[in-house]
């Protein structure tokens, strides 16, 4: 994600409900991109932050360990972010992925992170809407380039 010069939109921490049991509420740092959410665990008091690589194999030696733990969500798979919630100082909302993996978080509500996800997202869709109408209107073009003699001829004989 970071590797195209994906330049992070917004840092900072999340709180993420875990899957397990207990469901507890687990820390992460969090890098938002243009192209999704990058959930890293929280760096050891008095650690350097190690570096943020996206795969295990690009990751150089030593490194492979906190890759591994690196969970990223990219927007090409995630489908909405909904269920806000606001209580007490706590903002809850859930990321819903194509799968209909659900992925629960939390934030103070002045760090807004839901909503800036959510402008993520939607800016993200946009893209690739255009992007996609973009290919289809090439694709047509060609076609006429190919066939638009063939078929001018045969609507003039008829």
């Amino acid at each position: 994600m970071l590797e195209g010069g994906c330049t992070p939109v917004k840092e900072g921490v999340l709180e993420k409900r875990s899957d397990g049991l207990l469901q507890l509420w687990k820390k992460k740092r969090c890098i938002l991109t243009e192209e999704g959410l990058l959930l890293i665990p929280p760096k050891p008091p008095q650690q350097q932050e190690p570096p943020v690589v996206l795969s295990a194999a690009a990751a150089p030696p030593g490194v492979e360990a906190a890759a591994a733990k690196i969970k990223e969500l990219p927007f090409s798979t995630m489908k909405t972010v909904d269920c806000v919630e606001r209580k007490g100082k706590y903002v809850y909302f859930t990321v819903v992925m194509a799968e209909g993996k659900e992925i629960d978080f939390r934030c103070p509500q002045e760090q807004g992170w839901n909503a800036e996800i959510t402008l993520q997202l939607v800016q993200y869709k946009n893209r690739q809407a255009i992007l996609a109408v973009k290919s289809t209107r090439q694709k047509q073009q060609h076609l006429v380039q190919q066939h638009g003699p063939r078929l001018r001829s045969a609507s003039n004989s008829a």
